[in-house]
């Protein structure tokens, strides 16, 4: 199936959805158990034949009778089907207990609704999800790129894309960046749609040819995320299923609820995330952090250091208001200097995170920040994307490019440069990207402002001149 046939298809379905009276976010969440249940079925069949080529018994996950083929494909009435799916399918499936998988599968249908109001439409849209072949690398490849897609609609949802969704771009340099290497563990503590986790995971695969160990620990002990939302929660362990990471390690919990002021539970080797912007830590929970805050992102940054292992690597998205504050966010950010090596900032525009602005704004001024567990900072390179980006304009791979080449040799330019850390100390741990190329150039006006000011000035010395001479005259 070519990619525009199923991104009509699929545009479709959402259409059904619409006219049945469903939001944005509800379409969303139906389409994405419904599939999840059409994907669960090719994986069962993957498993069992892993198992009988061993010789042994084969024990299915679910239950054959609410397999995805044994009622989606029933010829039953739409009503029939209706009363199904609410009364015994979506039960069974949050009642599912005893193993990893089970568990995994009950925790993601703890809270999900049939949503749809019309039987007949309910049938419609099952049937044209049945005619997606899933097991074909092509559809897959396209299905996962139109549900990113689908994600970035969210944006006209008062803003809720922020919850759920990074452009993938600056996934992929973050990823880039901090390289993920196989057998290490790899935490995103905010991980909405698990981006960081699948483009991680896409990482790792293309570094070598795995062994089977290899290939057991990366699917089953690399990956671990946490999210508070249920439907961010539904929505990120959908995507890692659909991108091959079959049994990520994610938790629905408040990432703050955990003390990290004493050695925490378990620290990993490598940590992407892009924590929630303007979010508050309840005053309850703000003694479970070193410096004690309300701000969401603070706290997430507290947090990531506190989580990370000895030699570890951090990349985490903040506003520009961590970089120049003082107070709290200067203790975290000497704490951070002294203790971990900050080597690089990059400030991106505006624009990138436009899509999260309710109202058609910019977005927040965010900036990428990378540090690792090897010691004290010594320097950083600093990075500044230039560009003018929008909702319909929004960043892409090749506009970052030139950052990772430059990157990769710490090179200075006219966008990039190095700033020792005894000058950030100096001024108060003022971590901002002020380019210094910029100093040199002189901002003059353009030449037609040039002159229509001279002549304002000059007719306004003409009028103090003229009311001069008439008080000279009047005095003979």
């Amino acid at each position: 199936m070519e990619r525009k046939e199923l991104a009509r298809k699929i545009e479709r379905v959402c259409e059904i959805m619409r006219a049945d009276g469903l939001y944005l976010l509800q379409y969303i969440e139906q389409l994405s158990w419904l599939v999840f249940l059409k994907i669960f079925e090719d994986l069962e069949e993957e498993f069992r034949l892993e198992v009988e080529i061993e010789g042994k018994p084969y024990q299915p996950i679910i239950d054959p009778k609410y397999s995805w083929s044994n009622w989606a494909r029933k010829d039953m009435r739409a009503e029939d089907l209706a009363n199904f799916i609410e009364r015994e399918l979506l039960p069974y499936f949050k009642s599912l207990h005893g193993t990893k998988e089970k568990e995994l599968i009950s925790s993601i249908f703890a809270e999900v609704r049939q949503h749809m109001r019309s039987p007949y439409a309910l049938k419609e849209v099952i049937s044209m999800i049945d005619e997606i072949d899933f097991t074909n690398p092509e559809d897959s490849h396209a299905l996962s790129q139109i549900y990113e897609e689908l994600l970035m609609l969210m944006g006209k949802e008062g803003g809720a894309a922020g919850e759920y969704y990074t452009p993938r771009p600056i996934v992929r340099l973050m990823v880039k960046i901090v390289d993920p290497k196989v057998g290490e563990t790899v935490f995103d503590p905010f991980c909405g749609s698990c981006g960081f986790l699948v483009e991680a995971f896409k990482h790792m695969k293309q570094k070598k040819t795995l062994t089977a160990s290899e290939q057991k620990f990366l699917e089953e002990s690399t990956f671990y995320a946490q999210e508070l939302k249920f439907l961010p929660y539904l929505i990120g362990t959908m995507n890692c299923i659909l991108h091959g990471i079959l049994t990520p390690n994610i938790q629905r919990r408040n990432t703050f609820e955990e003390n990290v002021v004493i050695t925490p539970a378990k620290r990993y080797d490598v940590i992407l995330t892009n924590p929630p912007f303007g979010g508050r830590i309840g005053k309850n929970l703000q003694n479970n952090l070193p410096v004690k805050t309300g701000s969401s992102e603070l706290g997430a940054l507290e947090f990531c250091m506190r989580k990370l292992n000895k030699g570890g690597r951090c990349g985490i998205v903040i506003p520009e208001g961590i970089l120049f504050r003082g107070g709290a966010y200067a203790r975290v950010k000497k704490e951070l200097l002294e203790n971990f090596n900050v080597h690089t900032i990059i400030s991106l525009p505006a624009g990138v995170f436009a899509y999260i602005s309710p109202k058609g704004g910019t977005g927040p001024k965010a900036n990428l920040l990378f540090f690792d567990r090897t010691g004290t900072t010594k320097e950083i390179w600093y990075y500044e994307l230039q560009g003018d980006y929008t909702k319909a304009k929004p960043i892409k791979d090749e506009d970052l490019i030139d950052c990772f080449e430059k990157w990769k040799d710490r090179k200075i330019s006219e966008n990039s440069w190095i700033v020792p850390v005894e000058e950030v100390v100096k001024n108060g741990y003022d971590l901002t990207a002020k380019n210094p190329t910029k100093k040199m150039e002189v901002q003059y006006p353009e030449p037609e402002k040039i002159v229509k000011s001279v002549l304002e000035q000059e007719q306004k010395v003409i009028k103090i001149l003229e009311e001069l001479h008439e008080i000279l005259e009047s005095y003979g």
